[in-house]
Formats: C-alpha cells, structure tokens, sequence
C-alpha cells in the first residue's frame, strides 16, 4: 500500500485534472491543486483540497506549489486544436511541461505522472489497435495539438533518462461529467444530443469514462514503472456509432447522411478564416479532417496487465456524460 503524502495535481480546473484530483481525494491523498488565475473554479469548488494559483509557463509559480508535495500530476495542457498562432500551443506545452517536471526534480518530488496522449501514438495503417510501440515523430503528428503532446513527451523520456522518477499515461478520448470547457468531443456530444448533427464523416475513435482515465492515473503512480508509457482507453466506436448511441440517450432520431470529406474542406478552410477574425475556435477544422482520415482506435492491453486497469462500456460514459451536460444547461 502506497503512503498518501500530498499529491500536486496541475491542470485541475479542466476536464481531466479535475477527475485525477476526485479521484486522490477520495483515496485519501492530500490534494493541492494549481489552477491558473483565470481559470473557472466549478470543478475545484466542492474539492476540499488546497487551492493554490500559477501556470505551468511561470517557474516561480510552480517551485512554490511544489513545496512539501511528495507526488505531482502533471495533468495541464494547452488543449486546443486551432489557435490563431498553432506554434503557441507547441511552446506552452512543451516549454511548460519542461518547467514543471524541473521543479518537481528540484524539489525531490518522489514520483510524477505525466499526462501524455494517444495523439503521440499513430494510428496503424491496417485499421488495427495501435498501443505504446506506434511512436510517432513530430514531424509526423498532424496539427499543432499532436505536435505539442509529442514534444512534450521527449521532453520527459529525456529527463526520464537522466534520473527523473515519472511515469507517462496516454488517455484516448475521455468523456464523462465535468467538461466544462467542453472538449472537441464533448461539443460533440452536445451538438448530437442537441439535433444539430444530421450528417457524419466515416471515421472511429476510443471513448473512455473520465473517471476511469483518473483511477488509471492513480493506478500508474502505484504500479507504474518508471519511464514506462501506458496507453488509458476504453472502447473503439465508430463516429456513426456514437452518434447513434447520443441519439437513442436524447430520445432524437440517428443521423443517416455520410459525407465524403473533400466538400467539408472548403468549409473547414471557411471557418478558420472566421476564426482567425474572430479569435473563436471553429467546429471543424482542417486538421480534424485530416485526423478522421485514421480509425484512432487503441489497445489498453499494458494497463490491464501491468496496472490493473479496466474501463467501464463506452455507453455508460456517454450516459453520464449527457447527464451532466444537461444538469449543466448545455443540451435543453
């Protein structure tokens, strides 16, 4: 049994971090959490846990949330997929991600876990399920987002050689309660429920419950091996699939068009140039129709074996994710 010290959870206003910090609480972790200034607190309210304000970009504001923590999440990240600079989300999360994990070092923090992505693992070109092996380069990535995440994870296998004690997971596509922001899915899921998407693209991807990527995060400072890389998914869904599924939940019919992708492009091209106006992310974007091109379909076969980790049915993630985002006035 690991002794609970106090556990710094970065990123905890947002999607993930929020459940990472419930999910230490609830074990009997003490949790300090570090939110940025401007960051929307409903996630953290009702925590019971130590709120304290930095960034992941501010040296001075990190050093000081590490004192007296014995394990660090470092759950924060620039989750964006379209910024009107795409280089900015690379720095931020590669350059913050450098910042936190030196002071974690300095302050001899005992064990980090690093909240990588699947958006640094490529997608298989046969359609099966790629794992931790399926690498990609940066050059590789598509989007600044997947650029960024592969960065950054360099960036801790490096200082993981040079005596760093972190342990990576790599959460697919979590959905579930708390999605304030909400995440790409989670608008989709929103859009779906709400009747305003009556056509889909043929494309798949791995849902996960939010929860379940959290138990798997504790797991992973528990049984993880250092410098090891553990992939935190749930099932392989087919975009029509998902849509289905959020239908029958919203008591709406499923959509029945499919659309080749290449008139979406002009769309695509269309609404960034609104973006770039309007500092608004789009709905769709160029790069997200150059990922819906790969099935991101995962195996969590290491975790099982390694961690213990399982997921629930990605249809109880999607029920309690609709819940929330009607409890919360985003679907009427």
């Amino acid at each position: 049994m690991m002794d609970k010290g106090r556990a710094l959870v970065t990123g905890a206003s947002g999607f993930v971090g929020s459940a990472v910090a419930r999910t230490l609480a609830a074990r009997g972790f003490a949790v300090r959490v570090l939110v940025r200034p401007s960051s929307p607190r409903g996630n953290v309210a009702d925590l019971g846990g130590e709120i304290v304000e930095g960034d992941m970009r501010d040296p001075a504001s990190i050093a000081a949330a590490m004192r007296d923590v014995r394990y660090v999440f470092h759950v924060a990240a620039d989750y964006r997929l379209w910024a009107r600079d795409p280089q900015e989300i690379v720095r931020n999360n590669r350059d913050g991600t450098r910042t936190v994990m030196s002071a974690a070092r300095a302050a001899g923090v005992e064990r980090i876990v690093y909240t990588s992505s699947v958006a640094t693992l490529k997608p298989r070109d046969d359609g099966a399920d790629a794992d931790e092996r399926d690498r990609a380069e940066e050059a590789d990535a598509i989007g600044a987002y997947k650029k960024s995440k592969v960065a950054a994870e360099r960036v801790v296998e490096a200082m993981v050689a040079d005596g760093l004690p972190a342990v990576l997971v790599s959460p697919s596509t979590p959905i579930g309660p708390r999605d304030i922001r909400p995440t790409p899915t989670g608008r989709i899921i929103v859009e779906a429920a709400s009747g305003r998407m009556p056509a889909y693209v043929d494309t798949g991807l791995n849902l996960v419950h939010v929860d379940d990527v959290a138990e798997g995060h504790v797991l992973a400072l528990e049984k993880g091996r250092i410098g090891e890389t553990y992939v935190l998914g749930g099932q392989n869904v087919s975009l029509k699939a998902m849509l289905a599924d959020i239908a029958a939940l919203a008591g709406r019919k499923p959509p029945r068009i499919r659309l080749p992708r290449g008139p979406i492009y002009p769309l695509a091209y269309a609404a960034e140039a609104v973006a770039r106006l309007t500092g608004k992310e789009p709905f769709v974007t160029v790069d997200a129709l150059d990922m819906s091109r790969h099935l991101m379909f995962f195996s969590s076969a290491k975790a099982t074996r390694e961690l213990g980790y399982a997921a629930r049915p990605h249809g109880a993630a999607l029920k309690d994710a609709l819940a929330w985002f009607k409890q919360a006035g985003y679907v009427r």
